[in-house]
């Protein structure tokens, strides 16, 4: 670095959330500014049905945050992307003394306007996978299995 570089300093953020318990297996949830969420356990471990599960949340952070990364750089780099719809699957298994989940696979579907999109598009897929910052933060396996299809030949 020479002298008259300054050395690039990162921000850090702080994010705020609240739980009460409403009795049974069912507790609020909420963050500053945002409308409450009603979660539970899942049935298989003894909560109700219809409610929001702390593993959804789990799995649902780990595939927004990847398409959030992958929609930034669509618009940084100007990729011709007609539309994007994904699903994602988390592996809850006992692993290690404990229930974990030890994989969460998303299987995105990215519509593009012309073969020539396909490859820097999964390029783009690839290198958010690495970016995505809740899938560096999680010890679980984070799997990519991309369909990229072309809308005009």
């Amino acid at each position: 670095m020479k002298a008259t570089e300054t050395p690039v300093r990162y921000k850090s953020f702080v994010y705020h959330t609240s739980c009460e318990w409403l009795g049974r297996r069912i507790i609020r949830f909420e963050a500053p500014g945002k409308p409450p969420m009603l979660i539970s356990s899942p049935p298989e471990f003894k909560g109700e049905a219809g409610f929001w599960t702390p593993e959804e949340m789990f799995v649902g952070a780990v595939e927004s945050c990847f398409l959030m990364t992958f929609a930034a750089r669509v618009l940084r780099h100007e990729l011709p992307v007609e539309a994007y719809y994904s699903e994602a699957i988390g592996q809850l298994e006992f692993s290690e003394g404990a229930y974990r989940i030890t994989k969460v696979t998303i299987k995105p579907i990215v519509i593009v306007t012309g073969i020539e999109a396909v490859e820097p598009v999964q390029r783009a897929l690839d290198s958010s996978l690495h970016e995505c910052f809740v899938g560096r933060s999680i010890r679980s396996e984070v799997e990519l299995k991309p369909d990229v299809q072309v809308s005009r030949p």
